[in-house]
């Protein structure tokens, strides 16, 4: 299939070249020009603007927008749609604001502009291992563009079917699944982050009692000298707590023991925050999620070992840098 790709940085670059090695044709635009340069090299056909953009993709056209959440992908759609016709599809496959993307749907269905929610869990691994994708919007689009999801998904790999799992959807073996309407994508993975922040601070805080039972305001007695990066691996191994999330986190300790070139101040990007609201709109209880939240806020004032384990976590899966 034919794609245009808007956003070429730690994703957009890597999904765009995941869909040319396999046949795919994406013509790809970024305000950098050695991003488009380098992605053009890979086979992309580079595009001077959007208008260009548009110009070189055959009708009916889909347009993947891989950019930050809120104004930068507010402003982009709105310039697309005005140039876009009735049987285009706009895909925004970055980490928006579900009520947004009701927002947007409806405005475009207006036109007979189709729009499509991707949210898309990866980071800068899915080049090798695939993307992990929550799909919002209407059945006849997500079903036209069902060649570029299969493509990008990591497929079934060495993971074990679910032997009590009957018939349905073969989609979400794959690895990708259509969620519902538009805005239900970016809601399941804005869930998902929710979860991620709970999984990424258990194991920070649990490293960090480890690390502290060496600690001098214990008893001698009641001292022990850990070996922290052989913990992460040993439960990496048949343990009930292996996760890839663990397997980063052993990377990171044996790269680093002590994590001494982070500060530990994480940040979060806004799902976390997403999710609690909407537990609190649901009324539904979420103290490990909710807490996993305060937890980033707190660690922007003095840091502990767990916290600069959480910035380690963020890197090693999403290439994220710690804020100056």
């Amino acid at each position: 299939m034919q794609l245009g790709v808007i956003g070429l940085g730690r994703m957009g670059g890597n999904i765009s070249v995941r869909l040319m090695r396999a046949g795919h044709h994406c013509v790809v635009y970024d305000h950098s020009a050695d991003a488009v340069a380098r992605v053009s090299g890979e086979g992309a056909v580079g595009a001077r603007d959007l208008a260009d953009m548009l110009a070189r993709l055959d009708r009916p056209r889909a347009v993947w927008v891989m950019l930050p959440a809120g104004e930068i992908t507010e402003g982009t759609i709105k310039t697309l749609s005005e140039h876009m016709e009735s049987g285009d599809t706009i895909i925004d496959g970055g980490n928006t604001f579900y009520k947004d993307d009701i927002r947007r749907a409806a405005g475009l269905r207006e036109r007979g502009i189709d729009y499509v929610d991707v949210g898309t869990s990866g980071g800068v691994w899915g080049l090798e291992r695939g993307y992990c994708m929550m799909i919002g919007g209407p059945d006849a689009a997500v079903t036209r563009l069902d060649p570029i999801f299969a493509t990008l998904a990591p497929g079934m790999g060495d993971i074990g079917r679910t032997k009590e799992r009957k018939g349905g959807d073969p989609r979400p073996e794959q690895g990708y699944m259509h969620c519902g309407p538009a805005g239900s994508g970016h809601f399941v993975k804005m869930v998902h982050n929710g979860i991620e922040y709970g999984m990424m601070q258990a194991y920070a805080e649990g490293f960090d009692v480890l690390q502290g039972k060496a600690s001098t305001d214990l008893a001698p007695d009641q001292r022990f000298t850990l070996n922290v990066p052989d913990i992460a691996e040993v439960w990496r191994r048949g343990s009930v707590v292996s996760s890839w999330l663990l397997d980063l986190t052993a990377a990171a300790l044996a790269e680093s023991p002590t994590l001494g070139e982070f500060t530990g101040r994480v940040s979060d990007s806004g799902e976390g925050r997403w999710t609690v609201e909407a537990a609190i709109e649901e009324a539904i209880a979420v103290p490990v999620l909710s807490t996993s939240l305060f937890a980033r806020f707190r660690s922007r004032s003095g840091n502990t070992f767990g916290e600069k384990l959480l910035s380690a976590m963020r890197n090693k899966f999403g290439g994220h840098v710690e804020p100056h």
